[in-house]
C-alpha cells in the first residue's frame, strides 16, 4: 500500500470542509462540495511543461493558491499535475484558467464517481479508479480525474500514489515518444499505468488465493473460509472498477478523433484489449475462488464424517457392554454370576473380549 505522502511545508490554505453524499444530494448543480474519505489530503501541485527538443522541459511547484499558469503555446504541452483536494481555492483556479465547467469541478471534488468519460468544449474528461490492495486482500481505490485539451492535461488524484513517477521520469528523455507525441499521448500513458495496477492487484490476489489453497491442504479450519468470502468480495470490487473502465477506454478509442490521433489511437486500443484481458483474468479468478469455498465445504463434511464414524465405532463398541453391564445391575437375588467367587472377573473378561474382538474388527474394516 502507498505511504502517505508528507505534509507539505508552504503556509496552510482553508481546508475544504468533509460533506457526506447526504448533504451533496440537496445542492445544485455545479457546487463544489467534497464526497470521498474523511481523511482528505493536503495540496500539492505540480506543472511539467515541455516539447520535443532536447532541454525543452520545465518543471514548477505551486506554493500558493493563486499560482501564475502560463498559456498553452503550440507546439509544447502542459501537464498539471494535483495530489489532494483540500485546497478548493487552488483547484478552482486551475479550473478557471483552464475554462473548466462548474460540473467537471463538481465531479472532480465527487471521488465517488464510476470510470467515465464527457466531452466539453475543447476538452475531454475522464474519471477513473485507481485500485491497490493490502496485505489482507481488501481492495482500496481513489478517484483519478483527468481532463485533456488542446495542448494541456491536468491530474487530479486524492492522494501521491506514486503511480506515474514513471511517466515523469520518462519525459526527461527527450527521445521519448512521451515528449515527441503531446497530450494525447500522455493520456494514453497515463491510462496504462491505471490499468498496469490491474494487473499487479490480480496478481497479488492470485498469490493470496494460492495461500489459501495451501493452508486448505494442511488445516481446513473457519478462518480459511472466510479469507476465501474476503477474496470473493475484492475480486468483486476489481470486477466492478474493471466493466466501467473498459468502455470507457473504448469509447476512447473509437468515438474520440478529435482529441487522439490516429498514431495514438492505436496505443488505446492495446490498453482496451489489457482490459478485456483484465476481466477475464478476474473472472477466472472468481471461478478458483469457488472452487476453493467449494473444497473447504467438502473437506468440513469430510472431517465431520470421521468424526461420526469415530463416534459410532465408540458407540457400537460400548452397547454391548452396556447390555452385560445392565443385566447383571438387575435387582434380581438368584443370578448365578453374582454370587460367584470369580463373578466379577469373568464379567469384566467378557466385557474387554467383546470390546477387543469389535475394536479389530472394525480396524480390519478400516473404519478407523
Amino acid at each position: 500500500m502507498a505511504k502517505r505522502r508528507a505534509r507539505s511545508d508552504h503556509p496552510r490554505t482553508p481546508r475544504l470542509k468533509h460533506h457526506l453524499a447526504a448533504t451533496k444530494a440537496g445542492a445544485q448543480p455545479g457546487t463544489i462540495l467534497y464526497v470521498g474519505k474523511e481523511d482528505i489530503r493536503d495540496t500539492d501541485a505540480s506543472l511539467i511543461e515541455f516539447g520535443p527538443e532536447e532541454g525543452d522541459l520545465k518543471q514548477t511547484i505551486f506554493t500558493d493558491s493563486h499560482p501564475a499558469l502560463p498559456d498553452v503555446n503550440p507546439g509544447r504541452t502542459l501537464w498539471v499535475n494535483v495530489h489532494g483536494l483540500a485546497n478548493a481555492e487552488l483547484l478552482q483556479a486551475i479550473g478557471h484558467h483552464f475554462g473548466l465547467h462548474p460540473l467537471v469541478m463538481e465531479d472532480i471534488f465527487n471521488t465517488q464517481q464510476r470510470s467515465k468519460v464527457e466531452i466539453y468544449p475543447g476538452y475531454l474528461f475522464i474519471t477513473a479508479r485507481l485500485v491497490r490492495v493490502d496485505a489482507d486482500a481488501v481492495i482500496e481505490s481513489e478517484q483519478i480525474s483527468i481532463v485533456l485539451g488542446r495542448g494541456f492535461v491536468l491530474t487530479f488524484q486524492e492522494e501521491a500514489s506514486g503511480t506515474f513517477k514513471g511517466i515523469r521520469d520518462n519525459l526527461q528523455n527527450a527521445q521519448s515518444q512521451l515528449r515527441r507525441l503531446g497530450a494525447d499521448y500522455l493520456v494514453y500513458s497515463l491510462m496504462d499505468k491505471l490499468v498496469d495496477r490491474y494487473f499487479a492487484v490480480l496478481e497479488s490476489l492470485g498469490e493470496r488465493m494460492e495461500e489459501i489453497e495451501d493452508d486448505l491442504e494442511v488445516d481446513a479450519r473457519p478462518k480459511c473460509l472466510t479469507d476465501v468470502q474476503t477474496l470473493r468480495r475484492a475480486l468483486l470490487a476489481v470486477k466492478r472498477g474493471l466493466w466501467p473502465l473498459r468502455e470507457m477506454v473504448n469509447t476512447l478509442q473509437r468515438d474520440e478523433p478529435d482529441f487522439f490521433r490516429s498514431e495514438t489511437q492505436l496505443y488505446l486500443r492495446d490498453v482496451y484489449d489489457h482490459t478485456v484481458q483484465l476481466i477475464e483474468s478476474t473472472e477466472a479468478l472468481r471461478d478458483l475462488v469457488g472452487s476453493l469455498q467449494d473444497t473447504y465445504l467438502s473437506l468440513q463434511g469430510h472431517r465431520m464424517n470421521q468424526q461420526m464414524r469415530v463416534l459410532t465405532v465408540i458407540t457400537t463398541i460400548f452397547m454391548p457392554l452396556t447390555l452385560i453391564a445392565g443385566i447383571y445391575g438387575m435387582n434380581f437375588e438368584h443370578i448365578p454370576e453374582l454370587h460367584w467367587r470369580y463373578g466379577y472377573f469373568y464379567c469384566v473378561g467378557l466385557m474387554a473380549t467383546i470390546a477387543v474382538s469389535l475394536a479389530g474388527y472394525f480396524k480390519f474394516r478400516k473404519w478407523f
